[in-house]
């Protein structure tokens, strides 16, 4: 990726921008299994999306974006799966652990790397990251096996999870932060009545809504902004691949947060994944430099 004046474009601060975003969406996820067994999973991602499509809406006010016919199709798609990669992902995490709903999840991603790669020593980075996630799953005869259930779930959330990759960078591509306001709106128009259907007037407690709002920020409003800025600006594949630093940044955030302590097996794991995400980055940039 080049700059208009034809120097390469630094892919340091979009990088950084994404890592910020990154351990949003797992702190933020370690939020939300608070309110569990309160409103429910699905509860909780009807406070997400909507309180956050109200918070973004007021910072930039999408109203005032004018499409494409591509570009609208662009961000319905993207509207659609944001939602339903938050309602998947969420029902998921009832039934199994943070970290292991990261790794599943992470297939999608994956695929759009897979997809992306033109490179030998692009899928070398691919295959040590897929080692590393395999290594993160309880498939040892001393784990206790996974519910069926939020396994399913979890694989939907992966499928939504590279739709977004796919469509949000188009969709962020011309109209940037103001994008995430938007697909969050459009989310929330179906995943806010299921949850009200759900759980009634129980969204509406002062002390639900306060976590409610705390969860939105740090889970999407936040994050989702910061991620729509970096993407259009990182080459897929190497987004791809950076993006395999969830279940890394998911296994942290349950150790400081939920007290979850990782056997020397899955530390190992987690530094495949960040070898990998660290020479895909280091070779994009190499690639930069020389076009």
């Amino acid at each position: 990726m080049k700059n208009s004046d034809g120097s390469a474009a630094p892919l340091f601060l979009p990088i950084a921008i994404l890592m910020i975003a990154m351990g949003c969406f797992q702190i933020g996820a370690t939020l939300a299994k608070g309110l569990f067994p309160l409103v429910g999973a699905v509860g909780a991602t009807a406070l997400r999306t909507g309180i956050a499509a109200i918070v973004l809406s007021f910072v930039w006010r999408p109203w005032r974006l004018r499409f494409t016919r591509p570009e609208a199709r662009a961000m319905i798609i993207y509207g659609i799966a944001l939602g339903c990669m938050n309602l998947s992902f969420y029902s998921a995490l009832d039934t199994i652990p943070l970290g292991i709903a990261v790794a599943i999840e992470f297939t999608g991603p994956l695929a759009v790397a897979v997809a992306a790669s033109r490179r030998i020593t692009d899928f070398v980075w691919i295959a040590l990251a897929a080692v590393g996630l395999l290594a993160l799953l309880p498939l040892g005869r001393d784990t206790r096996p996974l519910a069926a259930q939020g396994v399913a779930l979890a694989l939907i959330a992966g499928v939504c999870w590279a739709l977004y990759i796919i469509y949000g960078r188009r969709a962020g591509a011309s109209h940037g932060g103001a994008s995430t306001a938007l697909g969050m709106l459009i989310s929330s128009l179906f995943i806010v009545p299921i949850g009200l259907a759900k759980n009634g007037a129980a969204l509406l407690s002062p002390s639900i809504l306060m976590t409610g709002t705390a969860v939105a920020v740090v889970s999407s409003a936040l994050p989702y902004s910061l991620e729509m800025m970096a993407m259009p600006k990182i080459p897929t594949r190497v987004l791809g691949v950076l993006l395999s630093l969830e279940p890394v940044l998911a296994a942290l955030a349950g150790f400081v947060f939920l007290n979850e302590h990782l056997s020397w097996l899955q530390w190992t794991a987690i530094a495949c994944i960040m070898i990998a995400s660290a020479g895909s980055a280091s070779g994009s940039r190499a690639e930069a430099l020389a076009n």
